[in-house]
C-alpha cells in the first residue's frame, strides 16, 4: 500500500469511530466488561479525540509531509509494540505511527485494553486485506527489527534487557502537573477538573499535582471540581477514595475534600487514584525552571503552558515523552 491509500484507510477508520455503528458500540461495551475503569463515557472521549485529532485526512497529510514520509517504504521492517492499558486506546498512536510509515507492526496489547484495538484493526482488514497483513498480534515479540515499549519504571528494566540491542523507544512512568496563580476563572478551574478526573486520573497526561501560591483559596477549586462528583459512585473509584481517606484519618493528616477527591499537601508528583497533591510555591520562575527539566513530567498545565482543560486532548504531533516516534521509524 502506498501512503495515500494508507491515509485513506485511516481517515475511513476515523469516520467509523464517529459513526456510532452497532459494531463499534458493542466493542465499547465489551471493553467495559473486561476493564472496569473503561466506562463508556471515557472510551468514547478517547476514541473521539483519536478520530478528530489523528484520523483526519488533512492532519495525516500534514503530519507525514512534515516528516517527509515517502509514498512507498523501500525497506519495510517489523516493529514490535508493547502497549500499555491504563486508559482506552493509549497505544493507538504507536500503531498509527508504524502503519503510516509503511512498516509492519507486531503488537502485544495490554490485557486491560485489547478489545478496542483489535476491533479497529479487524475493521480495517475487512476493508482491505493488505491492511490486515500490515499488523499481527502476538504474545511474544520475537524477531522484530525495532521496538516501541510502554510500561512502568519496573517493566522498563526488562524492556531494556530484551530490546536494548535493537533500535527502540522505551517509556517509563510519567505524570502531569498544573501551576495556578490564584486568579483562575471558574471556566479554567472546570477545565482543570477535566485534566484531573478524566480516565479516573490513570493517564500520564492526568494532572496529579498542583502548585499554588501562599494563601491560596481552595474553595472555588473544590466547587468547580464538583462537576465530577458522580464518579464517587463508581465502585472501583469509590474503593480507592475510601481507602485513601481512611489512611489520612488514621495518620491524622490534614486533607480537604469535595466528596470525590482528596486534596493533600504532599511533595510527590504522583498521587494515588482519588487524590490530588498540592504544594505551595513562592518563586514562579524558579518553580517553572525546575519543572521543565523534570524527566518524570509529561505535560505542564497553566498560563504559559497547556491551557486548562487541554491536557487530555493531544494532537497527532504530541508525542509521548517528547520522542518523535515518526522520525524514529523513518530512520530505521
Amino acid at each position: 500500500m502506498n501512503l495515500p491509500h494508507r491515509i485513506y484507510l485511516l481517515s475511513r477508520l476515523g469516520e467509523y469511530i464517529l459513526s456510532g455503528e452497532a459494531g463499534w458500540q458493542e466493542a465499547v461495551e465489551k471493553a467495559g466488561y473486561e476493564n472496569g475503569w473503561f466506562i463508556p463515557e471515557f472510551v468514547e472521549k478517547a476514541a473521539k479525540n483519536i478520530a478528530l485529532s489523528f484520523l483526519q485526512k488533512d492532519r495525516l497529510e500534514a503530519w507525514t509531509r512534515g516528516q517527509e514520509i515517502a509514498a512507498e517504504n523501500p525497506q519495510p521492517g517489523i516493529v514490535g509494540i508493547v502497549m500499555a492499558g491504563n486508559i482506552p486506546l493509549v497505544g493507538f498512536h504507536d500503531w498509527l505511527s508504524v502503519f503510516i510509515s509503511g512498516h509492519k507492526a507486531r503488537v502485544k496489547p495490554s490485557s486491560r485494553d485489547q478489545v478496542l484495538i483489535r476491533h479497529l484493526l479487524e475493521k480495517m482488514a475487512e476493508w482491505d486485506i493488505q491492511a490486515g497483513e500490515q499488523t499481527e498480534f502476538a504474545e511474544m515479540l520475537r524477531g522484530c527489527d525495532a521496538y516501541i515499549a510502554t510500561g512502568s519504571n519496573n517493566s522498563s528494566r526488562y524492556f531494556e534487557y530484551y530490546f536494548g540491542k535493537y533500535p527502540h523507544i522505551i517509556r517509563k512512568n510519567r505524570t502531569s502537573v498544573a501551576i495556578l496563580s490564584g486568579n483562575e476563572t471558574r471556566q479554567e478551574l472546570e477545565g482543570l477538573a477535566d485534566d484531573v478526573y478524566l480516565y479516573f486520573g490513570l493517564g500520564c497526561r492526568n494532572v496529579t499535582k498542583i502548585y499554588v501560591p501562599g494563601g491560596y483559596d481552595f474553595v472555588p477549586l473544590l466547587e468547580a471540581f464538583g462537576k465530577y462528583n458522580y464518579l464517587a459512585e463508581h465502585h472501583k473509584y469509590k474503593n480507592n477514595y475510601d481507602y485513601n481517606l481512611a489512611l489520612h484519618l488514621l495518620n491524622k493528616q490534614f486533607y480537604m475534600t469535595n466528596g470525590s477527591l482528596l486534596l493533600v499537601e504532599n511533595p510527590a508528583l504522583f498521587s494515588p487514584i482519588s487524590q490530588l497533591n498540592y504544594e505551595y510555591y513562592r518563586d514562579a520562575d524558579k518553580l517553572t525552571a525546575g519543572l521543565q527539566s523534570n524527566q518524570e513530567l509529561q505535560s505542564i498545565t497553566g498560563k504559559g503552558f497547556l491551557p486548562f482543560g487541554q491536557s487530555q486532548y493531544p494532537g497527532i504531533s504530541d508525542y509521548a515523552d517528547g520522542i518523535n516516534t515518526l522520525a524514529f521509524l523513518d530512520s530505521l
